[in-house]
């Protein structure tokens, strides 16, 4: 473990556990090594979410109503 790694306990529920055991016995990768990337690819499709966010904050918003009425309108529902 290098010095700029953490240690933490995590508890895992008993399939989810078995199932990190195989995919990592299966990739010869560490339980470390494929908690960290999924930690990692959530964090940043979060990160992907908050930019899409930020970049229509401009854009004219609609009620449920309003959708409700357009859909019709154009024979979606």
């Amino acid at each position: 473990m290098s010095q700029e790694q953490r240690r933490s306990t995590i508890y895992f529920e008993p399939e989810l556990q078995k199932a990190l055991r195989v995919k990592a016995a299966w990739t010869q990768r560490s339980l470390s090594e494929l908690v960290n990337e999924a930690v990692r690819r959530a964090l940043q499709e979060d990160q992907e979410d908050l930019a899409a966010f930020d970049e229509r904050a401009n854009e004219p918003t609609m009620t449920y109503e309003e959708i409700l009425r357009d859909l019709k309108a154009r024979g979606k529902i």
